[in-house]
């Protein structure tokens, strides 16, 4: 594959996720936002001059590309906070414009080598950049998080933190320090931030998280010891909570709702 591409070179139609600063342009229709399906060659030249090739959804291609300016935003269209989006569009589009957010991020980011100053350049045959000067090659960074759901006597650990800008309820998380196994992750983020110990310590699954370049890798629990001892500098309550008396909670489309609605569906089965 490859990844630069001139925009002159592009003549089918194609998914573009366009953005100007952190915000992503849409289609407004209806009151729906949509990822714009365009013709390029007509609509989005005069936007920016190359693009970045991304994949493909149900075999059309998609592109990302970064522009300086609104003035030349194309009629019918506006630009968008991407997180509001999680909700708003299908899973695969916005799976696709997280991936295209973190690559414009580390775009942004990798302009010059880090070892020896020179500007680097992007590699036509993989998603990396390459120094002219010293040989050395930059790929967009992936930070590993884990995310847990602590349960105990049919109850799920829930905490608030100081980052929560509303007021819900959500499992512990945090991230993967040097040296760490994600087991030990697990174990480490549970006792430092509430102060008791897990065991049983099971995979769930991951998702790409894009606010900009994480990966959340969902995992099971069960308590094994002490007393809820919540550290005030990450959280500002945390509680065990049973299937019916959940607070509010994270929206759908997030990993670690998938992990309540996982522990909602196995009490119903008791």
């Amino acid at each position: 594959m490859t990844y630069i591409q001139s925009l002159i070179q592009i003549s089918a139609p194609a998914y573009w996720f366009v953005f100007h600063g952190n915000k992503i342009l849409v289609e407004n229709a209806g009151g729906e936002p949509k990822i714009p399906l365009l013709n390029p060659v007509e609509r989005i030249l005069a936007l920016s001059p190359h693009a970045v090739s991304i994949g493909n959804l149900d075999g059309v291609p998609c592109f990302t590309t970064e522009v300086e300016r609104t003035t030349d935003t194309p009629v019918g269209m506006e630009y968008s906070d991407l997180r509001p989006l999680l909700t708003m569009v299908s899973e695969r589009h916005f799976s696709m414009a997280g991936r295209a957010f973190q690559i414009i991020d580390w775009e942004r980011k990798s302009r010059f080598c880090s070892r020896c100053g020179a500007p680097l350049q992007p590699r036509s045959e993989e998603l990396a950049k390459e120094c002219p000067a010293c040989g050395l090659i930059r790929y967009p960074p992936v930070v590993p998080a884990i995310i847990v759901a602590v349960v105990r006597d049919g109850k799920i650990l829930l905490a608030h933190s100081h980052r929560f800008k509303f007021s819900f309820y959500s499992v512990l998380a945090g991230f993967v320090e040097p040296g760490e196994t994600l087991e030990e992750c697990v174990r480490r983020e549970v006792r430092e931030e509430v102060g008791i110990e897990v065991a049983d310590v099971k995979y769930f699954g991951s998702l790409p998280w894009p606010f900009p370049n994480v990966l959340m890798m969902g995992f099971t629990a069960r308590y094994a010891g002490g007393e809820i001892v919540v550290d005030n500098t990450e959280l500002t309550d945390a509680a065990w909570f049973g299937s019916a008396e959940l607070p509010p909670i994270p929206g759908k489309g997030t990993i670690a709702r998938q992990l309540i609605d996982w522990f909602i569906g196995e009490q119903s089965k008791t």
